[in-house]
C-alpha cells in the first residue's frame, strides 16, 4: 500500500501526467468506496457471529426453561400413578363410609402439602367428588360433580389422561393429571392431581424473556406474559375457534392470535410494544407430550454490535488512509529504526535466554531443596508418631503388672463359682447353680472389658480428628490406672462431664494423654498417707477442660519452668517426654495442656479441647 500511495503521488513528470489534485480525488474516491464496503462486510459478518452467538445463547436458555418445566412436571406424574394402587383409597371408594372418605381427605391434603399440588381429589365412578385436599376450605371439591370433565372420562375408559383447563372453582389455569382406580368388580373411581405452574412462570419471568408453551394446537397454555395466556401462536380458522369454546376448559378465552409478526426464518417482531422490536424466537419441541416451548430473545444486542463495527470499520478505514498519505516520507527513517530494533531485539533474547539458564538452574535448585525438606517433614512426622506410639507402649508395660491384677482377681472368682455350680448340681440344687453361672458370666464380661481396652490403647492411632465422647475417653483411662490407684492406696474422686459431652480429637491419643496424667496424680501421691487424684470435666461453651489433680507434694518452682521441655524429668526411671507428648497431642487437636501448682499442696494438670457441636 504504501509503494502504491508514494508511486501515486510522486509519478515520473511527464507531459501526459495528469495534475496532482486529480490523482488524489480519484484516490480518495476509490478509498471511500473500498471503506464502505469493507464496513458494510464487516457488519455483516459481525452481526452473522453475533446473531450465531444469540441463538446459541437462546437455545441454551429455552433448555434451561424446559428444564424447570420438566422438573415440575415430572414430579408431580407420579402421584396419580402412586395413589390409584393405595390400598385405603381403594377401601374407601369400595365402601364409601365417612369415616373412610374424611381420612382419606386427610391423607391426600398432607400429600398435597408435600407435593406442592394445587389439589388433589378423588372421583367415585359416578363422577361424584368423595374425597379432596382442599376439603376444609370454602371451595371444596367434596360433592361436586365432575363427570362432565374430559379428564374424568378418558382416564374412566383409558386409565390415564390429563387435560389443560381452567378450574371451575378456583378459575384458575393448571394440568389436571388422572388416574383411573380399579377395584375387584371394575373402575371404583379416579385419582386426580391438579397442577398449576405459578412458580414456573415466576421463573421465567425473573429471567427476563419472554416464554410461552403451546399445545398441539398452537394455544398459549403456560406463559411468561399473562395476557398472552390462550392466545394462538397462529391465527385460528372461525370454525376451531368456536369448537374450543363449546368445549368450556378455556373459559371466556377469544384465542386471538399472538402479538408476533414473523419475518422470516426464525425471526418475529412484537407488535404490542410501543417500540416493535425484532427478536429470535428459538423453540423446543416435546417438553411434554404435545407441548412446545417457545423463547424470544432480543436482536437488539446484534444489530447494534453490527452497527458498532461498521461505523468503527469505516473510522478505521479512514484514519489509516489518512496515515498512508505520508507514511511514504518515513519510509526510510522507519526502516533504520526496524533495523536498530532488531539488533536491540536480538540482544534482548540474549540477554533473555542467559537470564533463564540462569532462573531454571535456581528453579531446580529451589525444587531439589524443597523436596528435600517434604522429605525430612515427612521422616519427622513418623519420628514423631512412632515417639508417642513408644510412649503409649511404654505406659502400658507401666500399668501391665495392674491390669494383670485385675484379671487375676475375676479369674479366681470364676473358678470358686465353677466349683460351687458343680457342688450345687450334684446336690440337686439348679437355682443356685444358675446364680453361680451368672457371676461367672458377669466376670468373663469384665475381664472382657479390660482386655478390649488394653488393646485400644495399644493400637496406633490413625491421627484422624473426629467428635469423641468424653465419657468414653475417661472410662477408659480410669480403667487402665484403676490398678494404679489401689497399689498406691490413692482414692480417685470424679466430676464427670454431663451425658453426651463430645470433643474434637481421637480417643485412643487423648486416653494415652489421660493415663499419663492420672500414672503422674498417682506417683505424686504414693507417700502420702492420704492421697487423693481429683478428675473433673467442665463445659466452658465453646471449650471443654479436664483437671487432673492431686494433693502430692507439687511441682518445684525451677521444675514447672522446664515442664514441658524435652528429656526433663523428676523420675529415675523416666524419659522427660510423656508430658511433652502428651501436649504436642493436645495441641494438635487445637487444644492445649496446662500445669497449675503450689508447692506441699499438689498440683492440677488441665486439658483443654474444642468442644464438638452437634
Amino acid at each position: 500500500m504504501t509503494r502504491i500511495m508514494e508511486a501515486a503521488l510522486d509519478p515520473p513528470t511527464t507531459s501526459a501526467t495528469p495534475p496532482r489534485r486529480g490523482r488524489v480525488l480519484g484516490l480518495a474516491l476509490a478509498a471511500a468506496a473500498v471503506g464502505a464496503g469493507l464496513a458494510w462486510s464487516v457488519g455483516a459478518l459481525v452481526q452473522d457471529r453475533a446473531m450465531a452467538t444469540l441463538r446459541s445463547r437462546a437455545a441454551a436458555s429455552a433448555a434451561l426453561h424446559a428444564a424447570v418445566l420438566r422438573s415440575e412436571l415430572d414430579k408431580q406424574r407420579a402421584l396419580p400413578l402412586v395413589l390409584a394402587d393405595d390400598a385405603d383409597l381403594e377401601t374407601a371408594l369400595a365402601d364409601r363410609s365417612p369415616a373412610r372418605l374424611q381420612a382419606l381427605s386427610r391423607k391426600l391434603e398432607a400429600l398435597g402439602v408435600q407435593a406442592r399440588a394445587a389439589a388433589v381429589y378423588v372421583i367415585a365412578a359416578d363422577g361424584v367428588t368423595v374425597a379432596a385436599s382442599n376439603w376444609r376450605q370454602p371451595t371444596s371439591f367434596v360433592g361436586s360433580d365432575y363427570g362432565f370433565r374430559p379428564y374424568f372420562t378418558q382416564a374412566l375408559r383409558q386409565g390415564y389422561a390429563e387435560q389443560f383447563a381452567l378450574g371451575t372453582v378456583s378459575r384458575k389455569p393448571g394440568l389436571y393429571l388422572a388416574r383411573r382406580v380399579d377395584g375387584t368388580a371394575g373402575p371404583l373411581g379416579v385419582v386426580v392431581v391438579k397442577l398449576e405452574f405459578d412458580g414456573v412462570e415466576t421463573a421465567w419471568r425473573a429471567i427476563g424473556e419472554p416464554a410461552f408453551v403451546t399445545d398441539g394446537r398452537g394455544l398459549v397454555l403456560i406463559t411468561s406474559q399473562p395476557d398472552w395466556r390462550f392466545r394462538a401462536r397462529q391465527p385460528l380458522p372461525d370454525a376451531a375457534r368456536a369448537a374450543l369454546r363449546a368445549q368450556g376448559q378455556f373459559g371466556a378465552a377469544t384465542f386471538a392470535p399472538l402479538p408476533l409478526r414473523s419475518r422470516g426464518d426464525d425471526r418475529v417482531v412484537r407488535t404490542d410494544l410501543a417500540r416493535p422490536a425484532p427478536q429470535v424466537e428459538t423453540r423446543l419441541a416435546e417438553v411434554a407430550p404435545g407441548w412446545t416451548l417457545h423463547l424470544l430473545t432480543a436482536t437488539t444486542a446484534a444489530d447494534q454490535a453490527a452497527a458498532a463495527a461498521r461505523w468503527i470499520t469505516a473510522l478505521v478505514w479512514t484514519l489509516l488512509s489518512v496515515l498512508l498519505a505520508w507514511l511514504w516520507i518515513r519510509r526510510r527513517r522507519v526502516r533504520l529504526a526496524a533495523q536498530r530494533e532488531r539488533e536491540a531485539r536480538l540482544e534482548l533474547e540474549r540477554r533473555v535466554e542467559a537470564r533463564t539458564v540462569e532462573l531454571t538452574q535456581a528453579n531446580r535448585a529451589l525444587s531439589h531443596e524443597v523436596d528435600e525438606r517434604q522429605r525430612t517433614e515427612t521422616r519427622l512426622r513418623a519420628l514423631q508418631a512412632d515417639l508417642v506410639q513408644a510412649n503409649k507402649l511404654a505406659s502400658l508395660g507401666q500399668i501391665a503388672a495392674g491390669v494383670a491384677h485385675e484379671i487375676n482377681q475375676p479369674v479366681a472368682a470364676i473358678r470358686a463359682n465353677a466349683d460351687n455350680g458343680l457342688v450345687l448340681i450334684g446336690r440337686g440344687q439348679p437355682d443356685a447353680a444358675r446364680q453361680n453361672l451368672t457371676a461367672i458370666t458377669a466376670m468373663t464380661e469384665r475381664i472382657g472389658r479390660i482386655t478390649d481396652e488394653l488393646r485400644a490403647f495399644s493400637r496406633k492411632a490413625d491421627g484422624r480428628v473426629e467428635p469423641t465422647l468424653v465419657s468414653e475417653v475417661i472410662e477408659g483411662s480410669v480403667l487402665l490406672t484403676a490398678s494404679r490407684s489401689r497399689r498406691h492406696d490413692a482414692r480417685l474422686v470424679r466430676d464427670d462431664a454431663a451425658p453426651g459431652l463430645s470433643v474434637l480429637g481421637e480417643r485412643i491419643r487423648l486416653e494415652q494423654v489421660l493415663v499419663n496424667l492420672l500414672q503422674n496424680a498417682f506417683e505424686a501421691v504414693e507417700k502420702r498417707p492420704h492421697g487423693v487424684v481429683t478428675l473433673a470435666v467442665r463445659d466452658q461453651g465453646e471449650t471443654v477442660e479436664i483437671a487432673v489433680g492431686d494433693n502430692g507434694p507439687g511441682l518445684a518452682p525451677e521444675v514447672e519452668r522446664g515442664l514441658f521441655t524435652p528429656f526433663l524429668t523428676t523420675k529415675p526411671q523416666g524419659l522427660g517426654l510423656g508430658l511433652v507428648i502428651a501436649r504436642d497431642i493436645a495441641v494438635g487437636f487445637g487444644g492445649a495442656l496446662t500445669a497449675a501448682s503450689t508447692p506441699g499442696e499438689g498440683a492440677t494438670f488441665t486439658l483443654t479441647l474444642r468442644k464438638a457441636v452437634p
